[in-house]
């Protein structure tokens, strides 16, 4: 059936146009920007009307590859699929009819909506769920020349088509979608599914070109950046994803979709700024960030001087880092991308940061990500100092963290140690001080030796403080000297008992020097 206003060339290309609307879709289709699937050529540029390939040389639907066709990718998860399971959003219905509607009768169907509102991710999951996976699919790069697809869809014999068009801007002009065209594959009953954003529906829509014409009747599905009560609900009973469950815990509710879609590309760009001819300070800022926030500091943002004076626990960035001032560093980091966020988040507080909660989250479930420094643990305790829930939530990241690497590891018992004395844990800080003294941790010998002499425990005592001193502990030395000589004053004292006068004497002496009153010192 013909649309309204169109006429018909002698080679049955149809070359006007009268606009409808059924159902929400527009009768006259569109075509996205991508690469096409299924090992069929990408066209750029303008290509004669025979450059498209043939129908049955398109790839099948459940075959196409949303990310190579504009669908943002997520987190990189080690043996999870490339994409988390979809979340419906609250215009999934209207969308299904309007698929279905093109799928029917032909249309194009538009998702528009703010940048990282999930549009790609939306109208992909609407086409997936709502046509057979049968369906032969195009997904053309953006400029290709479409003037011979009709005739090529005419030659398609029994097999249904869809045409995706993401970021429909890319196909508009005099070879690509053009309202004859559009008006043709109505004709054809090929549905076209497309995106846009706000911002360049509103530059082509509205005004006299020709391009306007393209979407004149079409009614927009609107998508917000910001999820919705319901959406969130939704995205609650989807947790058992680890991606989606970091999302839902950790984004704020305007930040959903910008969790998703644009912390891999944040990672991506952190990570590439460590060159020395990039951004290494402004990489080292945004890592103390980072690592603050995985010792269990949260969401909370910190002076910019903590995060500059804590570089210097990273010896060898810190160097590289040297050629790039600390303000630029800062600028870099906190410079808002893609209209959503920077990598460094302004805190409640002036000038205090703290990183975008995907990037430690990030950090977290990446096998290559670098490892918290062991005395940054101590630092975030102090960071979080007037926050008790805090402090606890640190030390139980300890815990996790840490504990499972001590053995064998003297210096992994030290942090735990003051962590949990810091807290006021004293025999737990006891134990790991000891865990360290045994492993051969020179510090936490002379912590030991002291704790135990304090108790009167002489002997044990006498054995961690020896070999802290030897170690070259000077406290150590100075306790062990003393103790060492009440022990001398307590044995001539029971020689003297004996009858031994000389003993009592030299007992007497030495008590007078290092003023230890008759009988203190415990066996």
């Amino acid at each position: 059936m013909g649309v309204a206003g169109e006429r018909e060339a002698p080679d049955g290309t149809v070359v006007g146009v009268g606009n409808s609307v059924s159902g929400g879709a527009f009768h006259a289709p569109v075509v996205q920007a991508g690469t096409l699937n299924g090992g069929m050529h990408t066209y750029y540029g303008q290509q004669p009307p025979s450059g498209l390939p043939p129908v049955a040389d398109w790839p099948r639907l459940d075959a196409a590859d949303p990310i190579a066709s504009g669908v943002r990718r997520t987190r990189r998860i080690a043996d999870e699929p490339p994409l988390p399971p979809y979340v419906a959003r609250d215009g999934d219905a209207v969308l299904k009819e309007r698929v279905r509607t093109a799928a029917r009768s032909g249309g194009l169907v538009l998702v528009t909506g703010e940048p990282l509102s999930g549009k790609s991710r939306t109208a992909w999951a609407a086409m997936l769920t709502n046509l057979p996976g049968t369906t032969r699919f195009l997904g053309p790069a953006a400029g290709t020349d479409l003037r011979g697809l009709p005739a090529v869809l005419r030659g398609r014999g029994e097999d249904r088509c869809v045409i995706w068009l993401d970021e429909l801007e890319g196909h508009l002009g005099d070879h690509g979608l053009t309202p004859a065209i559009l008006a043709e594959l109505v004709r054809l009953r090929v549905p076209v599914i497309a995106t846009m954003s706000d911002e360049a529906y509103d530059a082509h829509r509205f005004g006299g070109q020709a391009r306007a014409r393209v979407l004149v009747g079409v009614d927009p599905l609107e998508l917000s950046r910001a999820w919705t009560k319901d959406e969130q609900g939704r995205l609650r009973g989807a947790i058992e994803d680890r991606r989606l469950g970091d999302v839902y815990h950790w984004s704020e509710d305007a930040d959903t979709a910008a969790f998703l879609a644009v912390g891999p590309e944040l990672w991506d760009e952190w990570w590439r700024a460590r060159r020395p001819n990039a951004h290494p300070h402004g990489h080292l800022l945004v890592r103390v960030a980072m690592d603050l926030a995985q010792c269990g500091t949260d969401d909370t943002a910190v002076p910019s001087s903590l995060l500059r004076e804590l570089c210097a626990l990273y010896e060898q960035e810190a160097a590289q880092a040297a050629g790039e001032s600390f303000e630029d560093a800062l600028a870099w980091a906190s410079k808002v991308r893609h209209g959503v966020t920077g990598l460094l988040v302004p805190g409640a507080e002036p000038d205090s940061w703290r990183c975008f909660a995907s990037l430690h989250r990030d950090a977290v479930s990446r096998p290559d990500a670098p490892p918290v420094p062991l005395n940054l643990w101590l630092h975030a305790l102090e960071a979080v100092r007037g926050d008790p829930d805090l402090r606890e939530l640190v030390v139980r990241c300890a815990q996790s963290e840490l504990e499972r690497v001590a053995d064998g590891r003297p210096e992994v018992g030290l942090v735990l140690g003051r962590l949990y004395e810091a807290t006021g844990q004293a025999q737990y800080a006891e134990d790991w001080f000891r865990h360290s003294a045994d492993a051969g941790g020179v510090e936490a010998t002379g912590i030991v030796g002291r704790a135990l002499a304090d108790r009167g425990q002489v002997v044990p005592a006498i054995t961690y403080l020896e070999r802290a001193a030897e170690a070259g502990d000077a406290d150590a030395r100075t306790v062990l000297a003393l103790l060492l000589a009440d022990r001398a004053v307590y044995w001539l004292d029971r020689l003297g008992e004996s009858g031994d006068e000389g003993a009592q004497g030299a007992a007497d002496m030495l008590r007078a020097v290092v003023k230890t009153p008759p009988d203190t010192v415990e066996e």
